[in-house]
This record gives C-alpha cells, structure tokens and sequence, in this order.
C-alpha cells in the first residue's frame, strides 16, 4: 500500500491538513484493512513480538495485518456485550501485541481506552490506584502474562466495585465472526454517528509534578498529530519501527497504534528488556529488509536515558554478539520525552559511529501529552543542531550565545522546529505577551493537535487550553515577525515549559515549576545536574536531582540540595569525595553552594511512569528525611 498517498486525502487543495468530521480511528483502520485486502497484502508481517520472560535469548512471536485485525473484532465484539458506547476501558497489561489489540478494538466498541501498565510495574503503585479511581473504568483488558496482576490489584475491592476483566489472548477468533461494521447501521441514523472531535482516548499525565490528569485526545487531536509527524519527521517508506517504550506512554501508544492502522511492521519488546540487555535494541535496529527492491528504513523514539544505556552496555567495540552491527539502514532516533543531553548524543554517536549511525539520524524532539504527544522536530540537514548560550543571561531572560570553552557557556541542543499547521509562540508567562526570537519565555501552542482538555478539571482545564492570545499582544501587532501571525486568539494552550527560539529553532530551557530559585536568582536544575553529573564518575549518569527547598518547618530561606544515584561500578566508600567534588563545581559554575549532595543507593531518586525524574516527588521525599 502507498502509504504516502493514502494520506493525501487528509490535506486540502492548500496542502493544510484537514481532517474529516466523521473520521474515527477505528473507521481509519478499517478502511486502511480493507485497501490492503483489495491489494492482497492482509498476510503481511505486522507484529514481531520479542518475549524475553522464559530466556534472555527470547523468543520472536510474529502476527501478521489479517491475524491482529481478527482479534480486533473479537474484542470488539466482546466488548459491546459488557459495555455500553463512551464507556471508558482500562488496558493493563506488559508491553505487546495484545496490549495495542486491545486498545484498537476498545476503540471498535466505540468506548474509550485508557492505557495504563502492569500492576506489577515497581514503584507506581499510587499513580495507578489514582489513575483508576479519575477515570472509573467499567472494563479492563489484559493479557494472561499480566492477569494474575491485575486480578491482584482489584482484590481488595468488594465484588460489586470491581470492574469485568478481560483477557485479551483468552478470547477467542470465532468472535470475530460476529462483528458487524457499524458504518451500515449509522447511514440510517447519521446523527448517532461518531465524530472526529469525540474522544478518543485517555492519556495521563506522569503525575510528577501534580496529581494524575487525564487528557483527552480526540480522533482530530491524533490523526493530526501522526499527519505532523510523517510530514515534520520526514519519513521514509518503507519503514519498519523498532519500539520498546512503554505502550502507556503517549508517545509509545500512538506510534505503535498508528503503526498498526497503517500496516506498518514493528518491533515491540518491553523497557524491562531493553534495560536488562541494551543490545538488544541495538541487533534489532540492526536487522535489515526489503520491499520490494526498496530497503526499509529503521525508525525508533526512546528517551534520551536510552541512549546512555547502550552506549555503555552495548557497545560493539566490547561486545562479540555485536561486532558485525550494520546500523547505516537507521533513518531517524526520535530523542524525546526527557531533555535532552549533549553527552548522550556525542556518546552514542562515539559508540556506533563506526557502526554505520549517522548523525543526522539523531532528531532531539519537544512534545507533550496535551498536544497529543508530538510538537516540534529537526528539519534541516544539518541536524541535530547545537548552540552554546551564556549561563548569566538565560537566568535573567536573555539567550547570547558564546563560545564553547566560555566559563559561562550552557551548550543545548535544538529540538527542532513546528509541525505543519501549528503555531508555537515564546510568551511572558508574567504579562502573557509574545516575546521576541532570543528572549526565554514560555511556549504557548496552537493547532488541532492540541487535546480537548483534562477530563473532569474544568479549571485547570480552563487555565491550561483556554488561553487568550489577543492580536495587540502579538509582535507588531501580530503581523510580519510574529510566531503567531494569522493564528486565532483563543484556545492556546500554555505548557509550562520555558523555552527560547533562535532562527526558528526551539530551545527548551526548563520547567517554571522547577526553576530553582536562590537568593533572587533563577537556576536550571538540568544545568546545576549537568555540571553535577561532570565533576563525578561515582553518578550514574542521567539519575540525578537538583531542586530547592527550605529546611525545617518551612522557615529560613530556600537552599539548593542535589540528590544522585551511585552508579552500581562505583565504591560508596567514595561517595564523600564525590559529593565534595559536585559541590566544589556548582559552586564554581553557577554561584551557589549546595546546602546537601546525596549520593544515595539507586532505585533511590524517584521517577514518573513515563520514565523522568520527578524533582518536585524528590523534594518532598528529601523534605521527609527519606534519604537521611
């Protein structure tokens, strides 16, 4: 199937993306299901399930387009027996094909998924007892890897207050048989028809810096997103995805969906796998294929912790099973879903440079659940870009940039530039006023992909995705030089991220939320944990806090404590020389003296779901002696 032209009937006469008001994400796959049956290619390989729960060479479970299509329908099928339409229907499970089946035929059923995780997932307990007590759902789906888990988890729970479990793998195919394309019932009743702006599903937020929020994306707010992507990102057919990020987070749920809707075959594995054994991440970029006469071009989104973990752990220089690695066929690494490190990048390309990894591959990448999941990427050849701002400026709202041996020099990375159809303005998050290119204010975003909200918070709602961005607050009036020109004034959604924008290029700078603030100055905490992460071997790198915080009952003034994993090769003998060494840096560095640095045992510093860590969940655990 072309993919690329199937697209096109997603775009005006203008170009702009324009989706139809009756476009749904099943109606999408399923029609996409039926082109490919047309063109004889249902039995094409979709899946290739990498289960490593019986042996660390594992196993491959492979599922092809017609196979999970089948399943599908049956758990549609079942679905629409236990639940009514705009029932909401948790997915708990591990990371797999029946996990995205599930999800799929959730939304066949016409109710709306909320993907979730394992209960046996460690240290997320409160995160999803609170997840599932917000969205009150009527059904949940698993597998029978994860069943006795979440059977588990629901026990304490009098019968009548538990939600019908389901066991995707359990149903079986005859179901299917039974599923009848709603599309003939709707044409005699069109008013009861599903719309592009209903919602589609829940994602929630990590919970890291507030409690758990559900956002609801709608099928406009998805099919936009993933026509930015392939548009912004500039992919390459044929592609095939090697995905292992957890199928609960935004930007690996609707990858791997919109993989599945498109037919494009993927690789799934779980983080668990990935950390155990990076390289195995490394030999499956490394597979190679064909369509046709075309060589397939390997895609693959990971944080930017990722990169550091292969480059450690599967470096081929030091790895025999690795020595014959090809990764030249690798089109694009999404770096997203944590900021992003220089170190990182420069490190894995030190490591498989000589291994045929491009550069270029590398695209560092800004976006957020509230905007679906994608915002900006690397556009241009000479990606990914790097500029070296003054440390003493950005604190006072003001990106100059310096050189790179500059005692004062902070280096970040771009992550790219705005999808088509969308608008990205740099605000004063004081006066709500846009600020010039080189100023650091916070990013405001315009565009269909934005979601519709967070379900049952109508005043964050209101103060998040309601904001007003009047034409006379725009430069020259909103007109030539302004970021905003031509957009509408209302419905800009605030991030809470502050950024800079230098020649079109976006710069994340930090959080508002996490600016720490000593003696009237504003810090980085990323910048404080990057000169932290230097000044010692003893860190495990990328598993560090810095954040501020008053000692005793609130009183006195705020001091600057940084809290950092030992990395499992160093001694803890060491850690007093290694403490002393970060604070004789930040010191000399940024001018402020750390009232506490922690090396503490790892498994220590507390993270989100998704993987980040959680500065302000560090500050209160810091604030409760839980590293004393």
């Amino acid at each position: 199937m072309d993919i690329s032209a199937a697209m096109q009937q997603f775009y005006d006469d203008k170009g702009n993306i324009s989706i139809p008001d009756q476009l749904t994400l099943s109606g999408m796959n399923e029609m996409l299901f039926a082109m490919a049956q047309m063109q004889g290619t249902q039995d094409s390989l979709l899946f290739r399930f990498h289960d490593y729960s019986a042996s660390r060479g594992g196993e491959v479970v492979t599922w092809t387009r017609a196979q999970v299509n089948t399943k599908i329908k049956a758990v549609s099928v079942r679905l629409r027996q236990v639940t009514t339409p705009g029932d909401r229907v948790a997915v708990l499970a591990n990371n797999s094909p029946e996990y995205l089946i599930g999800f799929i035929g959730a939304l066949y059923a016409g109710t709306v998924p909320v993907p979730l995780y394992d209960p046996t997932e460690p240290g997320h307990g409160a995160h999803l007892t609170a997840v599932l007590e917000s969205s009150t759902p009527t059904v949940v789906l698993t597998n029978r890897h994860s069943a006795a888990a979440v059977r588990g988890h629901f026990s304490d729970r009098p019968a009548g207050q538990r939600p019908r479990i389901l066991t995707v793998d359990a149903l079986p195919d005859s179901l299917a048989e039974d599923w009848v394309n709603p599309m003939a019932a709707l044409m005699e009743h069109p008013e009861l028809a599903p719309k592009a702006g209903d919602p589609a599903f829940l994602q929630y937020t990590s919970g890291s810096t507030r409690t758990p929020a559900g956002v609801v994306l709608t099928h406009r707010s998805i099919v936009t997103n993933v026509l930015q992507v392939f548009q912004a990102g500039q992919l390459q057919m044929p592609m095939r995805l090697v995905n292992w990020l957890p199928l609960h987070h935004d930007m690996g749920i609707i990858l791997a969906s919109f993989c599945l809707i498109l037919g494009i075959p993927q690789d799934i594995m779980g983080p668990r796998d990935f950390i155990q054994d990076p390289g195995r991440w490394i030999r499956q970029l490394d597979e190679k294929g064909t369509v046709g006469e075309d060589a397939v071009n390997v895609y693959a989104a990971v944080p930017n912790f990722a990169l550091e973990l292969a480059a450690r752990y599967a470096d081929p220089a030091e790895r025999e099973d690795l020595a014959d690695v090809d990764l030249s066929h690798i089109e694009g690494i999404i770096n997203g879903a944590e900021a992003v490190s220089l170190q990182s990048v420069d490190r894995f390309q030190e490591v498989f440079g000589p291994y045929g990894f491009r550069r270029t591959a590398m695209r560092p990448s800004y976006g957020l659940a509230e905007a679906t999941v994608f915002v900006t990427t690397p556009q241009t050849e000479d990606r990914p870009r790097l500029r070296v701002f003054d440390r003493e400026k950005l604190s006072e709202g003001t990106a100059v940039e310096v050189p790179a041996d500059s005692g004062t020099a902070v280096p970040i990375m771009s992550v790219g530039e705005p999808g088509p159809n969308e608008y990205i303005v740099i605000v004063d998050p004081a006066t709500g006023t846009e600020l010039p290119s080189g100023s650091v204010g916070e990013v405001w975003i315009h565009g269909d992909n934005v979601a519709a909200g967070y379900l049952g918070r109508e005043e964050e709602t209101v103060e998040t995705f309601r904001n007003v961005l009047p034409v006379g607050s725009r430069l020259n009036g909103g007109g030539e030089g302004s970021a905003a020109a031509g957009a509408p004034e209302d419905n800009w959604l605030r991030t809470g991220d502050l950024a800079v924008t230098v020649d079109g290029e976006l710069y994340i700078t930090g959080r508002i939320k996490d600016l720490v603030v000593i003696a009237g100055r504003n810090h980085y905490p990323q910048d404080i944990e990057a000169t932290a992460q230097e000044a010692t071997d003893q860190i495990l790198p990328g598993v560090l806090a810095a954040f501020a915080a008053t000692p005793g009952e609130g009183e006195g003034v705020e001091q600057l404590i940084i809290v950092a994993e030992r990395d499992p090769e160093a001694d803890p003998a060491l850690d007093g020389d290694a403490a002393a060494a970060v604070r004789a840096a930040v010191t000399s560095v940024h001018g402020v003296s750390p009232a506490e640095v922690l090396i503490v045992d790892r498994g220590s510093v507390p993270r989100s779901s998704a993987n980040k860590i959680a500065r302000r969940v560090a500050a209160k655990a810091w604030a409760e002696g839980a590293f004393a």
